[in-house]
């Protein structure tokens, strides 16, 4: 990668910024001051920007994210906070949410530069599961589990939710799973039998679970066993 490049990147700056401040003795590489914007970086290089160690991505990153009220799950918003907000990673702008979350649910959310791996948890053919706790404003009904299990009829849409998990904690407060991630999916059902949700944290999506250890904010990388429990597509197995 052209040194230009890698610094603008790293900075969050235009290639013309970053050309600048090669330019005026701010880069070295290896402990000596390089001024070629054009210099070819090699994977085990140094880089410095003045004073300060700028990492050489070596590979897709993953992480998970406890999500705060009043976030939105993009990388850019002009009305709204980003969840890159809280992630203080080189180059975090490439990262981007597998499986988004309203902005005012709160939870679980993993964050990737591998877009195959997202599409494994995004994609409706792989039926990836999804565990919400829910708060509603009024006492479930004892249809209810009954109703998710068959599916529901959501407002505006041809095809009936796929069978869908409720264990009830208390009259007001549910662990849902589901498979899919059609828009608005828990609110639309709980509003399809009568009922609302006030309250929605995501806990797990397939074998990955948010531990309580992180605070709403905070973030983590993977470890190695959740990254693959994610697996790979069908179609790239079969290569």
């Amino acid at each position: 990668m052209r040194l230009d490049k890698f610094i603008s990147q790293q900075l969050e700056v235009s290639r013309a910024i970053a050309a600048r401040e090669i330019r005026n003795h701010k880069v070295t590489v290896n402990g000596e001051v390089v001024r070629d914007t054009a210099f070819k970086l090699l994977p085990d290089h140094a880089v410095e920007f003045d004073g300060n160690v700028l990492q050489m991505q070596t590979g897709p990153r993953y992480f998970m994210l406890n999500k705060p009220q009043g976030y939105v799950c993009a990388n850019d918003d002009p009305d709204h906070p980003t969840i890159l907000y809280f992630i203080e990673e080189p180059m975090s702008f490439k990262l981007h949410a597998a499986g988004r979350l309203d902005i005012d649910t709160t939870g679980l959310v993993l964050l990737t530069d591998d877009g195959q791996w997202s599409h494994r948890i995004t994609s409706p053919r792989h039926h990836c599961d999804k565990t919400y706790r829910v708060t509603l404003e009024a006492p479930i009904s004892d249809e209810t589990e009954a109703q998710f299990t068959a599916g529901v009829q959501l407002h505006g849409e041809k095809n009936l939710t796929q069978p869908a998990q409720l264990e009830i904690i208390t009259p007001t407060e549910v662990l849902l799973t589901i498979s899919e991630g059609r828009y608005h999916q828990v609110k639309r059902m709980f509003a399809a039998v009568g009922n609302r949700v006030v309250g929605l944290h995501r806990e797990r999506i397939g074998e990955i679970a948010l531990g309580e250890d992180l605070a709403p904010g905070e973030y983590r990388p993977l470890t190695e066993e959740e990254i693959a429990s994610v697996g790979l597509p069908d179609e790239l197995k079969q290569k």
